[in-house]
């Protein structure tokens, strides 16, 4: 569902350039629910910026579900939804002339809209404020009508950038209800995450980055060994070390 070979990033400036993200390669199959874990300035939004086709990058490949993302950027973004860790929406539109605009941009005919967002909004608890201008929402809002609006074309790749950060337990719970529901029809998920249990409990695959690169990469059982993924995480990105797994 998503190949990334040799994404290497390079961000100049006066001071120097800098590798964001040198040379990585991994694969996220149908059904995978994947966890992309490391420090801030790892590379983790780089990464998934790249992938979702929002920013260059210096070398590589990235395809979507078998569409090239430089070579035929409209047709990988169908296939994808891209959830940043603090959505930019437009706050003076009303919550569901925006659905309606996110629906247009996809050709998602009006039927299935009004069901998904029957489903999503109301998963979210957010159906009664679909009639109220965004910028009214507070921050946990915004972030749960971002993840309707992703969810709204039913994208074969889900990515999301940091995706349980300002969400309440409930909306936690929703989220990864849907998570599984999408992986179980087919498709697949790439996210990254700070909040390493939920990674552990929630991901099949897992890769681990520092300072650009890759340094574990494999099923949550093969990184994980005998330990936990907190303390894999810990003795990985604070020694230095790395597994190939």
């Amino acid at each position: 569902m998503l190949q990334i070979k040799g994404l290497t990033k390079i961000f100049k400036s006066g001071k120097g350039d800098k590798r964001a993200v040198d040379n990585l390669s991994l694969n996220v199959a149908p059904g995978d629910i994947y966890g992309f874990i490391g420090h801030n300035g790892a590379g983790k939004t780089t990464t998934l910026r790249a992938c979702a086709g929002v920013m260059t990058y210096d070398s590589g490949e990235i395809a979507v579900n078998g569409i090239d993302v430089a070579r035929d950027p409209i047709e990988a973004k169908r296939q994808l939804a891209y959830v940043q860790d603090n959505p930019e929406l437009y706050d003076n539109l009303k919550a569901e002339y925006y659905l309606k605009f996110i629906g247009d941009i996809y050709g998602v005919p009006a039927a299935e809209r009004r069901s998904r967002i029957e489903k999503y909004a109301g998963g979210f608890e957010i159906i009664g404020n679909l009639g109220d201008p965004i910028g009214s929402y507070s921050h946990g809002m915004k972030q749960k009508l971002a993840l309707v609006a992703a969810l709204l074309h039913a994208p074969r790749l889900l990515m999301l950038d940091e995706p349980f950060v300002g969400l309440d337990p409930k909306a936690a719970l929703t989220l990864k209800g849907f998570m599984s529901e999408l992986c179980q029809s087919g498709g697949a998920i790439f996210f990254s995450t700070h909040v390493l249990d939920v990674a552990e409990k929630l991901c099949n695959r897992v890769a681990i980055i520092k300072s650009g690169s890759l340094i574990a990469e494999g099923t949550m059982e093969e990184v994980r060994g005998t330990a936990s993924l907190e303390a894999v995480f810990m003795e990985l990105t604070e020694t230095g070390g790395a597994a190939n797994v």
